[in-house]
């Protein structure tokens, strides 16, 4: 074993070797508050030496309820430096999925922003796995302020790990259920960052990151943290919820040249920028991730910005995007060809490659795949079978190689016999104007049949008797005539996962 395998030598501890130590690596868009990389390296070997003291050991649980602040890298890289595992926690769930998700992991430490911690009082009260609480912020009672936590801490030196240790967990989404923690070993995040980060972001040095997918979510945690620290970039972190005004707003004042964003939030800034304009920044690269983007959305941003959108495909399993469109080759409606360095197959119900033109389920091979789900070993067999991970996904390969995006496994239907993938239903719908966001899922008809039903979200006011006949026509030309939801239903909103993906099993469970 070895420190040069553990994570923190790489991301963290090589920058003051390098000279970086005055460099900016993050700024907090509404405080000013910002994070030098010797800050980051001081304040992260401190709380190594903290977690030590307070006689949190190696391989036990840190959880993290914590917003995208500059207190997040230092936890964060400061857990790993001491060989203690962070669990970063979506910062939008219901106190009962808190519950669940400190006793599946039974961290022994919980770190908590101040504005999180009337949502998980109730779950830290009847825990009893919880040694101590540390609150970012005025600690309640029962509780140790960071700051107290952080006094006179010793720093710590890099602990050494095979690189095959795990490192980190993440919860997935839930976009199909109750989330799953998922176990990522410390080489995973190097991974990620010399293919993706490398070979499609091409991310440098001068680059600044806004992402709007939060640190929790694997796909920000790349985007944020991994792949700027690889190579000494900067990011400009939003503490809030991501809104169309506030994003527009701080890639005016920040100037970003790196912008990651989720096709949600593209169709609501694309609809501000009709009205609105674009802002006036140096933006080279946009990324999208978490569904497929829409066509519509695609060409729309970038007439406003005049960038494209490098859509992608990753998952928490492995870590980060593994399939995308690259520089100088966007075709919106597919999700792109392999990142380099990933392997992937499309393959039936019977485990047999599919050819072109077919649809079958995606499996990905990489050296980020995670090594397990915790405690889910049944789960963790249907989804890793040796080097290749399971997705979910179903895809169509086209002559040109390319992959396009049909739906979840589970997502997917048959009409008439032939299978429907609910997105291309859902491209469809949004490229019509007065549609802001659509869903399809599956309905039995009065025989007991399965057609598609749609839920849309209109882009302003509320639907006329004749919007949904010609929404149905809309439809019937743009991709077949048997393809049309037999049914259109109006909604405020769509139930959607903190990282932006549709939960469709919630609209089956209504429909």
């Amino acid at each position: 074993m070895s420190t040069d395998n553990n994570a923190v030598t790489y991301f963290v501890d090589r920058h003051l070797i390098e000279g970086r130590g005055s460099k900016r690596a993050f700024l907090e868009a509404q405080s000013g508050r910002s994070l030098s990389y010797g800050e980051m390296a001081s304040g992260a070997a401190q709380v190594a030496g903290a977690l030590t003291r307070a006689g949190i050991r190696p391989e036990e649980r840190a959880a993290m309820l914590v917003l995208d602040q500059i207190e997040f890298p230092q936890i964060f890289w400061g857990a790993i430096k001491a060989g203690v595992v962070p669990v970063p926690l979506n910062t939008l769930l219901a106190t009962p999925v808190y519950d669940a998700i400190l006793r599946d992991s039974r961290a022994a430490i919980l770190f908590v922003s101040e504005a999180l911690w009337p949502v998980v009082a109730p779950a830290v009260a009847g825990n009893p796995y919880l040694r101590q609480v540390v609150v970012i912020g005025d600690a309640p009672e029962g509780t140790q302020g960071f700051d107290d936590f952080m006094r006179d801490a010793p720093a710590q030196d890099t602990m050494a790990v095979s690189a095959d240790e795990v490192a980190f967990w993440l919860y997935s989404s839930g976009s199909t259920g109750q989330p799953k923690g998922v176990a990522h070993v410390h080489s995973a995040l190097k991974a990620t960052a010399d293919t993706y980060g490398a070979k499609v972001l091409r991310i440098a040095e001068d680059d600044v990151v806004l992402s709007a997918a939060k640190f929790f979510f694997a796909y920000g945690l790349g985007n944020a943290m991994t792949f700027p620290l690889s190579v000494g970039a900067s990011t400009v972190l939003f503490t809030g919820r991501p809104t169309p005004p506030d994003m527009i707003g701080t890639i005016a004042e920040h100037q970003p040249t790196i912008f990651c964003g989720v096709p949600t939030l593209y169709a609501a800034m694309v609809a501000q920028m009709d009205q609105t304009g674009a802002p006036d920044a140096p933006l080279h690269t946009c990324i999208s991730a978490g569904e497929a983007l829409p066509e519509d959305v695609g060409k729309r941003w970038e007439v406003h910005t005049g960038v494209g959108i490098l859509d992608g495909v990753g998952s928490t399993e492995m870590l980060h995007i593994f399939l995308s469109n690259g520089p100088g080759d966007i075709v919106y409606g597919t999700s792109g060809v392999a990142v380099p360095g990933y392997d992937l197959r499309l393959v039936d119900e019977t485990g047999a490659d599919v050819g072109v033109g077919e649809v079958g389920e995606l499996l990905v091979n990489g050296a980020s795949a995670a090594s397990c789900y915790w405690n889910k070993r049944d789960k963790s067999r249907e989804t890793f079978e040796g080097v290749w991970t399971r997705t979910g996904d179903k895809y169509e390969r086209r002559e040109d190689g390319r992959l396009v995006y049909c739906g979840r496994t589970d997502d997917m239907f048959k009409v008439s016999g032939i299978w429907l993938s609910p997105f291309e239903v859902e491209g469809a719908l949004v490229s019509h104007p007065q549609v802001l966001e659509a869903a399809v899922v599956a309905m039995r008809d009065a025989d007991g049949l399965e057609k598609p039903k749609a839920f849309v979200v209109l882009q302003s006011g509320e639907g006329s008797d004749t919007l949904e006949a010609a929404l149905k026509d809309f439809v019937k030309e743009k991709i077949g005539k048997w393809k049309y939801p037999r049914w259109i239903e109006v909604v405020e909103d769509l139930p959607k996962t903190a990282t932006g993906k549709i939960q469709r099993f919630k609209l089956r469970e209504g429909a």
